[in-house]
């Protein structure tokens, strides 16, 4: 479950107050398809709703605006550090230290979304060595033909010895706003949407160095899904269950303070880690020494610290959990929507497990025993009547992890995007956000099923 104090709760609030004026943004993004056409084309419903488009071929870094980066091919292509397009001083917000680096980058081409959107979320699956770091911009058009400023949606390094991994806050033009994570459009009822978006990638290093970041996979989703307190029920597709590693956020309150006290606050990093090692991937014994002796799953607490978003102050941003994963030897990662459970029920029929984000009251979900603004969990599997299978990190501990959640009531709370709190006052669903992680070179029918989705 995410902190009380998020940029989501902050994104409640004011839907909830253009609810009492008659409208109501979307709070997040909901069904993922491709920006362009391929082989497995998804639901025309699905296709009105999210674009993706993603860079990670070679012909794609080629294809940008480098300014001291360059393209390199081979098994996984990537984008690194050529020549230094200049120097930069950086004055982490979170430290007080000034420090120089050098810095390139790269800019990819314009990308015109299939959807006209109210939302955007950038990921990005990077390597960043001790030494070096990256920050990832977008820039959109609206459809009058004006532009937006260039947002940062990310200042990220997989250590913390360099910089303080930071989203920026208070960043808007009076049109649209940048909720840590999440690009939005400030009054969707108003008919505004961004047409078109580029990514800019900056690439920075110590001077003198010949070190570099390796970028392998830089995109977006943009989304423009209609305000629903509840979408239609659909029919069971599937009945498999994967074997995912079952770990409880619970079992660590109060840990580590430092980043954010374990507990209600590590739903997202420790769905993350029950998928990277669904995957065969996991911190060496090296990577987690600097965990407390005693310690249970100390791998929950090194992924807590490494996606922990310092203005955030917490655990939960999204791309950062996605990068993460990434850092893993030949992961691939993104945040996205999806649009229906069948839309999962492929995926996990491809053997490919999904965290979603979801909130509920305590009555809306059965058997859940609690309620939340935000939590992260991850879809295993489907019975044989439909009901989703789901590894819930919000359990007293690890053996309670499994779970089985009535299929229409997980599906309403997962692709909604409003929802009534305790009070009745409107606030935001989430509207079928996900995180999706899969290995590099992925099994015909998992490239298959993460095609129909747009995702390669």
């Amino acid at each position: 479950m995410t902190r009380p104090t998020s940029r989501r709760t902050v994104l409640t609030a004011a839907l909830a107050a253009a609810a009492g004026a008659g409208t109501v943004a979307s709070a997040g993004p909901a069904t993922a398809t491709p920006s362009s056409p391929s082989p497995s084309s998804p639901s025309p419903a699905a296709a009105s709703l999210v674009d993706n488009r993603f860079w990670s071929t070679y012909t794609d870094w080629r294809c940008g605006s480098a300014v001291g980066t360059r393209a390199v091919a081979g098994s996984r292509p990537g984008l690194v550090f050529s020549t230094p397009a200049g120097t930069t001083d950086y004055t982490d917000p979170h430290t007080g230290t000034t420090t120089s680096w050098e810095y390139a980058t790269w800019t990819s081409p314009v990308h015109r979304s299939a959807v006209p959107a109210t939302e955007v979320i950038a990921s990005w699956n990077a390597r960043t060595p001790a030494g070096t770091w990256i920050q990832i911009e977008l820039r959109g058009s609206y459809a009058d033909g004006t532009d937006t400023p260039w947002y940062v949606m990310g200042r990220w390094a997989s250590g913390d010895a360099d910089i303080r991994r930071t989203s920026v806050d208070d960043q808007s033009d009076g049109r649209s706003s940048v909720w840590t994570d999440t690009f939005s459009v400030d009054d969707a009822a108003s008919g505004l949407r961004l047409v078109s978006y580029r990514l800019r990638l900056t690439l920075h290093r110590t001077p003198g160095s010949r070190l570099t970041p390796t970028v392998h996979r830089v995109g977006a989703m943009a989304s423009d899904v209609p305000d629903r307190f509840t979408v239609p029920a659909s029919a069971p597709a599937l009945a498999r269950e994967l074997a995912v590693p079952r770990y409880s956020q619970n079992v660590h309150v109060g840990e580590y303070p430092e980043y954010d006290n374990g507990g209600e606050a590590w739903c997202s990093p420790t769905s993350s880690q029950m998928i990277i090692e669904y995957w065969g991937r996991g911190p060496t014994a090296e990577d987690l020494a600097w965990v407390k002796p005693g310690i249970a799953d100390p791998q929950v607490c090194h992924a807590a610290r490494y996606t922990f978003d310092h203005q955030y102050e917490g655990c939960g941003n999204w791309p950062f959990n996605a990068a993460y994963a990434a850092t893993y030897k030949d992961m691939s990662a993104v945040v996205t929507r999806l649009g229906s459970l069948a839309d999962l029920e492929k995926l996990v029929g491809a053997g490919i497990p999904v965290i979603t984000s979801q909130s509920f009251l305590k009555e809306e979900l059965t058997g859940a025993g609690y309620g939340t603004s935000g939590h992260l969990m991850t879809v295993i599997g489907f019975t044989a009547d439909g009901d989703v299978i789901a590894n819930d990190p919000a359990s007293p501990d690890n053996d309670a992890v499994r779970r089985v959640y009535r299929r229409r009531e997980w599906e309403n709370i997962w692709l909604r995007t409003k929802r009534y709190d305790a009070t009745g006052k409107v606030r935001s669903g989430t509207g079928g956000v996900c995180y999706l992680y899969w290995p590099a070179d992925p099994a015909p029918s998992q490239h298959r099923a993460l095609q129909s989705l747009g995702l390669v």
